[in-house]
């Protein structure tokens, strides 16, 4: 498996994330229907990604099969992690942790040190990978402050690299 440097637009990526949104749609349809009026239009922001806000994309290709993809956008002093997805055919595989590498060495070649996401509570197996490598529970920096459950962590890097 390898990965590679793409356009935000990539269509191997769209298709990629189209499906995670169908995906986490379903998974998170209760809680949505929770919330107080309005309460989505303001999460829209965080969770809704303009192409042009993009500073890096990646994408986890298995042959010639497109099977990840993740990107980073400025949020303050920090790159937010958006939309890390792996094909469910493709989990359990070490794409998402490539995909979350060449994210941090990314940040790293923009001369930033300090990473930040959100991901919600029905998603064990993203905390944990998070969790695994070292991202670390934060409060839920704007928007997520209003959605319940919402989950955000943090990453301070350093030097290290995959290949260390």
């Amino acid at each position: 498996m390898t990965v590679e440097r793409v356009d935000w637009e990539d269509p191997r990526a769209v298709a990629l994330r189209d499906a995670m949104e169908d995906e986490m749609n379903t998974l998170y349809a209760p809680l949505a229907d929770s919330l107080a009026d309005g309460v989505m239009e303001q999460l829209s922001v965080g969770f809704d990604v303009l192409p042009g806000t993009i500073v890096a994309a990646v994408l986890a290709v298995d042959g010639e099969v497109a099977v990840g993809q993740a990107g980073l956008r400025p949020h303050g002093d920090a790159l937010e992690v958006k939309k890390v997805v792996v094909d469910p055919e493709h989990r359990g595989r070490g794409a998402s942790r490539l995909l979350m590498t060449a994210l941090e060495d990314a940040a790293r070649q923009l001369g930033i040190r300090r990473l930040i996401l959100q991901t919600g509570p029905l998603q064990p197996a993203a905390i944990a990978l998070y969790e695994k490598i070292g991202y670390v529970a934060i409060e839920p920096y704007p928007p997520y402050e209003l959605m319940p459950g919402a989950l955000c962590y943090e990453k301070i890097l350093g030097q290290e690299t995959a290949l260390d």
